[in-house]
């Protein structure tokens, strides 16, 4: 049992520590999410992303704390911008959802996304929740490239970009749907060179947009006016990245937190994996332009923070595809007709009759979670047809898949390589199957899993099993390229085509994602919940926590839990929350203790009540 001795030295020990202890590292969430866009509504944050020919485009993430994040939306709902973007008329590689702005007007409670297409039109997106429905707004014919978007004090919105290798600002109608004038507010030096994926704020007065010089350089322009004059400032320069063989950081936004505090987050190039954000803290000179807070003379690969932690659902773990995700995108938009998703899994008929995955429908990608991670697949392909293939792709601009081939209505499972695009994005070779076995039974498991760190093996290796316990490997290892001009980087991707007659289907039960090497699936039968914390949302309170585990010397487990009570929807000064669990011998202490100064208030007029409280206590055997 715990003696009092050691409770009273734990319990002592939490008033010598600091109020809002937490720290986060770099990268913020080792997902391909560049071009990005963050902002802040109360005390939750927004991300929004480039997603080049995946649809829907420009996903949406949330976070609490701006270190996890999850998946809530996409703002452009499908790519109507031609046919080729749906694989009918064409193909639209490395086109359509580039750099773009996202933002939230207060005063309208509406919530708006604008990106150029094509380097011609430029459309907006709006949206009165920032789940949706979102709806096309307006299409204004010239390009906003690389857009930024500020919505001022009296409510007009703002619109920097880049024409003409300058930087331009113009003015929208009230309603979005127009352009009222249009101005070139700066042009860079010869010895600042090109700049782009601007971003566009007001702080104290003052207006400012960042800039980037790819992919090495981050630029603050300032002005006293919303036209300029604006003067500049190097943000970042060069930094080396705080990973093994990263690329600068470059390319990002600005973010305050409701208590003052101010970060700049930016992307780095990572590829094999695509391009993932970091994030460092930034404090203001008597100039008016940012400083980034370094770690000898770098960028950290960790800082502390202010901000307590908030966990969100697990980016790992299982998908029954009893509904399909946001953090799902198809490369290029699906046929809606040919596919289903709910008790049985995920349904795909064949769409096209094709010698080409890249020319195929119906091909539903993943993001990789770095710097390492597994996907697996369980496949019913029993009523696949001759010549039609199912399986698990990885998926860019070179790549290879693991799945089933049926032929003279018998079925192997096998493993293509060598499936490679030209410089435009055509199609160089369909590749070609280098191992196969002979399966029977109706229902197979597929894995691939990918090392996507930069300075790793950027090898993936792929695998089956026909009874979702023992896996095999098939093939030899898969060397991912690191080129950037495809952009995106590397997705697990489910695919089905015929390349003789459509009529063929296949179910996808589960889709699992594991961290690092891949674990045994879960059971289809089996309910599966996402990791997230105990979060209750009202009117009047909101509690999040979020565990995180260290070994004590004592030999037993010590577990901080920092957390956030809001009362009211007041923001409390000075709070602190903590949370005790001990494990010792056969016993389990869970004492949670509230040192805040909390503060109530009542409708009939302002009481305000100042104590300590002691929250919980429990005492239960261990497991």
């Amino acid at each position: 049992m715990l003696s009092l001795t050691k409770l009273s030295t734990l319990l002592g020990g939490l008033a010598v520590l600091p109020a809002f202890i937490s720290a986060f590292t770099n990268p913020i969430f080792w997902e391909d999410l560049a071009d990005l866009d963050i902002r802040r509504v109360g005390s939750t944050y927004y991300y929004s992303s480039s997603t080049m020919h995946y649809s829907p485009g420009a996903p949406i993430l949330r976070s609490y704390d701006l270190q996890n994040w999850e998946y809530i939306g996409h703002s452009v709902p499908t790519l109507d911008f031609g046919s080729a973007y749906s694989l009918t008329g064409g193909q639209a590689y490395v086109q359509g959802i580039w750099a773009s702005f996202f933002g939230y007007h207060s005063t309208k409670n509406t919530w708006y996304w604008g990106g150029c297409i094509d380097f011609a039109t430029s459309y907006i997106y709006s949206a009165s929740s920032v789940t949706g429905p979102w709806s096309r707004l307006a299409t204004i014919n010239k390009c906003y490239y690389d857009c930024g978007l500020l919505i001022d004090d009296d409510g007009t919105m703002y619109v920097s970009y880049v024409y003409n290798n300058n930087i331009w600002v113009a003015q929208l109608a009230s309603d979005a749907k127009s352009e009222v004038k249009s101005q070139q507010v700066y042009s860079p030096p010869s010895d600042i060179g090109y700049l782009e994926g601007t971003r566009f704020y007001k702080r104290n007065g003052v207006y400012y947009i960042l800039a980037t010089h790819p992919a090495t350089s981050e630029y603050v322009l300032k002005a006293s006016s919303v036209f300029g004059t604006y003067t500049i400032k190097a943000l970042a320069s060069s930094l080396a990245a705080p990973i093994s063989v990263g690329g600068n950081p470059h390319q990002g936004g600005l973010v305050d937190t409701p208590g003052g505090q101010w970060y700049y987050m930016a992307f780095i190039d990572a590829y094999p994996g695509g391009r993932i954000p970091v994030m460092a803290p930034i404090t203001w000179g008597s100039d008016g332009f940012p400083t980034l807070t370094l770690v000898n003379g770098a960028w950290g690969s960790s800082y502390t923070s202010t901000l307590s932690t908030v966990s969100v659902a697990s980016p790992t773990g299982a998908d029954f595809f009893t509904s399909i995700g946001p953090n799902w995108e198809w490369n290029h938009n699906p046929d809606t007709s040919k596919f289903s998703t709910g008790s049985s899994g995920l349904t795909l008929n064949t769409v096209t009759v094709t010698s080409d995955l890249y020319a195929a429908r119906n091909t539903i990608t993943h993001r990789i979670l770095g710097p390492k991670s597994t996907a697996t697949i369980k496949l019913n392909y029993g009523n696949m047809k001759d010549g039609d293939r199912a399986g698990l792709v990885l998926l860019r601009d070179s790549s290879a898949w693991v799945g089933v081939k049926r032929d003279g209505g018998a079925y192997t499972v096998c493993y293509t390589t060598g499936l490679t695009m030209n410089t435009d994005w055509s199609t160089a070779s369909t590749g070609s199957t280098t191992a196969s076995v002979s399966i029977s039974g109706g229902s197979i498991w597929l894995r691939i899993t990918a090392d996507i760190q930069p300075g790793g093996t950027k090898q993936a290796n792929f695998y089956y099993s026909t009874d979702g316990t023992n896996f095999s490997s098939i093939g030899s290892a898969f060397t991912m390229i690191t080129s950037w001009q495809f952009f995106m980087g590397y997705r697990f991707g489910i695919f089905n085509y015929a390349t003789s007659a459509l009529g063929g289907y296949v179910t996808v039960p589960l889709f699992q994602l594991d961290a690092g090497t891949g674990t045994t699936p879960s059971s289809v039968s089996t309910t599966v919940t996402k990791t997230t914390t105990t979060t209750t949302t009202s009117k009047t309170s909101t509690t999040t926590t979020k565990a995180t585990t260290t070994t004590t010397g004592s030999g037993g487990w010590l577990h901080w839990v920092h957390g956030l009570r809001e009362w009211n929807d007041l923001h409390i000064p000075k709070r602190l929350l903590f949370a005790v669990c001990i494990v010792e011998q056969s016993s389990f202490i869970i004492i949670v203790l509230d040192l805040a100064v909390l503060y109530f208030t009542s409708e009939k007029g302002k009481k305000y009540m100042k104590s300590p409280l002691l929250i919980g206590f429990n005492l239960n055997r261990a497991e």
